[in-house]
Order: structure tokens, then sequence, then C-alpha cells
């Protein structure tokens, strides 16, 4: 099972960037995460992180018929980005929505969400397990469609 982890903008800065908001866990301590539930779950995981819209959108369209499942924080794209929403739907791929913080409690652009309406699932406020949950919840999903 191969599952796609996209990080959207200032993801690469956790640890540094609004402790109070997304907590004193590094990037690096997510990388980490990402390798340790990829071994504890036999599924082979692809991390990828971009700061550029584009960037992301072209990491989806890769992933067509490469991919099983892919779970994305598209972090200030959530809010902004019809491009990436139309590159799942492109792809039909499976996709579970994580975030960090409790993006549904906070500020009201962020109450904008067009990933979620495409996304099979989301999890918010859960720190960094929150991809482990994603994660799991998307293994679970793709091995009760076969």
């Amino acid at each position: 099972m191969k599952i796609l982890v996209i990080d959207g903008p200032n993801i690469n800065m956790l640890g540094i960037r609004e402790v109070n908001i997304y907590g004193s866990k590094s990037y690096d301590t997510l990388l980490k995460l990402l390798d340790e539930v990829a071994l504890e779950e036999n599924i082979d995981i692809k991390h990828f992180q971009s700061n550029y819209e584009g960037a992301i959108v072209d990491e989806i369209q890769k992933a067509y018929q490469k991919i099983d499942g892919i779970v994305i924080n598209a972090a200030a794209y959530t809010h902004t980005s019809v491009a990436i929403l139309d590159a799942l739907k492109s792809v039909s791929i499976p996709t579970v929505e994580v975030h960090i913080s409790k993006v549904s409690e906070r500020e009201d652009f962020r109450q904008i969400n067009f990933i979620k309406s495409y996304a099979i699932k989301s999890f918010e406020g859960f720190g960094i397990d929150g991809y482990k949950r994603a994660i799991i919840y998307l293994k679970n999903y793709l091995k009760g469609q076969k």
C-alpha cells in the first residue's frame, strides 16, 4: 500500500512558528513519526512538502495511478486553493485531510475549507498525532475497498 503525505506552506517550520498554536514538536519530529507509522503499519509512505501551490498540484498529479491514498495538510492553501481541490478531484485518489490545530475554531477566514469537500475524512486539533490517525484511517479505508 502506497500513501502520499502532502504538507503545504510553513509546515517545514513546525516547532519554530506559533508554538502556542502548532506545538513545539519540530518538522523533523513529524518526519520521524511518518517513518515510524510506515514501519508499524507496513505502508510505503512518501512525503512531500512545498510552500508553492503549483508544486503541490504537480505532486498530486504525479500520484495518479501510482499512489493508493493521500493524506494532505494543505495548510493555508486549505482556505484558498481551488487548484489543489481540482487536482485531488482529477486523480480520484481517496484523500484524508489533516490539520495540526483545530482550524474550525480559529479565525473567520479559516472557516473556508476547499479540501474538506473532497476528503473522505478530516482530522484536526490532534497535533502531529493527527497524521498517524489519518494514515491509519486511510489504510483501513483502502483495505475495506479491496
